[in-house]
């Protein structure tokens, strides 16, 4: 025998051997079940679900063959583990969530079926991982900038822009999602940093839930309206608020800098993040892999490499602003 045949029966021999372990990881006929997470609302984040199943499309699953997709959405932190538990006696064979209450809810109730997070901050510090490059454990999946609200080097950036944008802007309330002290004065430090090279004074409102905005953020903010001259709307927890900021902002002409498209697309004047569309397509490549046999611990945690600036120029006109030219020439997107 040649060592050309030699070397074509080898490699016969290996793309069987590849085919029946493919075979075994996903059996045919079967539906893999794969719950979502969500703590929001189903429209709020339609565009990141299309984005998941287009992901899912594009590696060949096809729903209701291969895949059965189960979401749960809340926008009530306290129902986050009944309906993770309720995914668990479903017996879903993937969860795939949104946000790091989401993510450590699901941690919380299974510790064998995966998990595939996105839009987590800071997983290792959270608990969720051991490490970026080796998660261990149940979980992986896509972190987002930084600190629980985007990063302070993303926050900085976030404010550099409306800074640029606006350049009279001097005080800026931080709209923010409520954590742990600890984290809450790493962040806040680094925020503080960032804002004292920019010439900026920063004052910090932590919310817990939606309706905290109208029961006593908004109040405040108008009480103190000398002292306020623009808003900063983290991720977290103002993102399912965000067109009830964004006509709070514009009712009071201040100008606001939203930390996704999302906030831009709902009237906040500029918004800069990581891009949700993106993330979560590649979210769905950490699925494909999963159901067919790697194991999370095996998965290394990945950060966004898309950002996208997106500019309102309605609110703009709105607000009675003029974008300068070099701050109009670093938008991906303009809103007119």
């Amino acid at each position: 025998m040649t060592c050309r045949m030699i070397g074509l029966l080898s490699t016969l021999t290996l793309s069987l051997l590849v085919a029946s372990l493919a075979a075994v990881a996903q059996p045919a006929g079967k539906v893999s079940r794969i719950g979502l997470l969500f703590l929001s609302s189903s429209s709020g984040v339609s565009s990141h679900i299309e984005g998941f199943r287009q992901g899912l499309r594009d590696l060949g699953w096809v729903e209701g063959q291969q895949i059965a997709l189960e979401y749960r959405y809340t926008e009530n932190l306290d129902r986050l583990p009944e309906l993770v538990a309720d995914l668990v006696q479903l017996k879903a064979d993937l969860i795939v969530t949104w946000g790091t209450p989401a993510a450590q809810a699901a941690k919380h109730a299974t510790s064998t079926i995966p998990i595939v997070f996105v839009g987590v901050g800071n997983p290792v510090g959270r608990g969720l991982v051991a490490s970026l490059a080796r998660p261990s454990g149940n979980l992986t999946g896509m972190a987002s900038e930084g600190d629980p609200e985007g990063g302070p080097g993303l926050t900085g950036k976030r404010l550099e822009l409306l800074k640029d944008a606006v350049p009279t802007v001097s005080r800026v309330a931080m709209l923010l999602r409520q954590v742990g002290l600890p984290t809450r004065e790493a962040g806040e430090q680094a925020r503080e940093r960032a804002a004292r090279v920019l010439g900026l004074t920063l004052r910090h409102f932590y919310v817990q839930r939606p309706e905290d905005f109208t029961a006593w953020v908004f109040p405040a903010i108008t009480a103190d309206a000398p002292a306020i001259d623009a808003l900063y709307a983290g991720w977290g927890m103002t993102f399912e608020s965000r067109r009830q900021l964004a006509d709070f902002a514009l009712q009071h002409r201040l100008p606001m800098m939203g930390s996704g498209r999302e906030h831009a697309e709902a009237g906040s004047l500029l918004a800069y993040g990581a891009s949700q569309a993106a993330m979560w397509r590649r979210a769905a490549h950490y699925v494909d892999k999963i159901l067919k046999g790697t194991m999370p611990a095996d998965l290394p945690v990945e950060q966004p490499t898309t950002f996208e600036l997106v500019i309102n120029l309605k609110t703009a006109q709105a607000l009675g602003l003029t974008i300068p030219p070099a701050v109009l020439f670093q938008a991906d997107e303009v809103i007119r």
